[in-house]
């Protein structure tokens, strides 16, 4: 009896074990860990692949060549990606993140409603779908081209998205209440689009929802050119809701530039107290170094402005240990 209960808390941590060791490999490399790496290149050169089958295969001449070649490869990625997505469902429940609360089974499902992790699932749906004939005799080229959302797939490699992620989310109210006004002159510049060439252009004018495409054209600054006004009033009009235009469209993108701006000062401020920490002892150990360089790499911070934020702790640690070693040890006064 006691034997049993042994082999089985013995297999139990060896589960554990090859379960975070799985975890590790999937998720982006550390500094140092190779076996990650090289996941992460396998995977991500498969998606970059996958992808440009994809965008060849749809030009008539090479599909009929080598639609054998295509339809393996693509056997094969699907392969590779449902193996990948069932480890990363097994092995989410060595993320803190997932089991803060409850057991097992829950932290699976809530990781199994990510972002990522529906991402994975979007990637692999299609070709189960067409292979079942889940959709009968309908035509089954859009979801040939869903296969292209597995671009996405590479953004968990890349945290500049998670950067700009965040950056939205944290301007979410700013953004939403300049897309709103923007919906609102919008839709005042097909009204009065509509007044001014009504009667001179019917098709193209001839009520609000049909002037409401020169006017997102016209407000984005794209101009296509296909619809124009030809009434003075309408051209006088039309020449006043293009500047407005190019001042809505730079609103969005000022409030994006300023947030994204943010989110990399806040990172170099963790950063910098990071290292402020690391050098309170005035020595920076290999342990702190690996420390710092995960961070960094986290945090989507350059080598040199990283390198520029420990050399000028540096500087400073050694101008304050010079002024304490010329100072009065009774007054503080500087000793030439």
């Amino acid at each position: 009896m006691v034997e049993n209960a042994s082999t089985v808390v013995m297999q139990s941590r060896q589960d554990q074990s090859l379960r975070a060791r799985v975890y590790r490999a999937l998720e982006p490399a550390r500094p140092g860990d190779w076996g990650s790496k090289l996941t992460d290149v396998f995977l991500a050169t498969l998606i970059s692949i996958s992808i440009i089958a994809v965008v060849l295969e749809s030009i008539p001449s090479l599909e009929e060549r080598f639609e054998e070649i295509f339809y393996w490869l693509e056997v094969f990625t699907v392969c590779v990606f449902t193996v990948e997505y069932v480890l990363r469902v097994w092995s989410s429940i060595e993320s803190a993140t997932y089991t803060r609360s409850g057991n097992g089974l829950s932290a699976r499902l809530r990781f199994m409603v990510t972002p990522h992790a529906i991402i994975d699932i979007v990637a692999i749906l299609p070709f189960y779908l067409m292979l079942f004939g889940a959709f009968g005799g309908l035509d089954m080229r859009f979801l040939r081209s869903i296969r292209l959302l597995r671009i996405l797939k590479l953004t968990r490699y890349s945290s500049a998205f998670d950067m700009l992620a965040t950056c939205c989310k944290e301007n979410l109210a700013s953004l939403s209440a300049a897309f709103f006004v923007l919906l609102t002159i919008m839709l005042l510049a097909a009204s009065g689009m509509y007044f001014f060439e009504r009667h001179a252009q019917p098709v193209d004018f001839g009520s609000i929802p049909a002037a409401m495409w020169w006017a997102f054209a016209t407000l984005t600054t794209v101009g296509y050119g296909d619809v124009t006004p030809i009434t003075a009033g309408g051209k006088v009009f039309g020449a006043l809701i293009t500047v407005v235009g190019v001042g809505m469209v730079a609103l969005p993108t000022g409030i994006l530039a300023s947030g994204y701006a943010q989110q990399i000062r806040l990172r170099s401020d963790r950063y910098d107290a990071k290292a402020e920490a690391a050098l309170d002892d005035g020595i920076l150990s290999d342990t702190e170094k690996t420390d710092l360089e995960e961070l960094r790499v986290d945090l989507n911070l350059g080598k040199q402005a990283a390198s520029q934020i420990l050399d000028t702790k540096l500087v400073r640690m050694a101008l304050r240990h010079e002024h304490e070693h010329n100072a009065c040890p009774h007054c503080g006064v500087i000793i030439d």
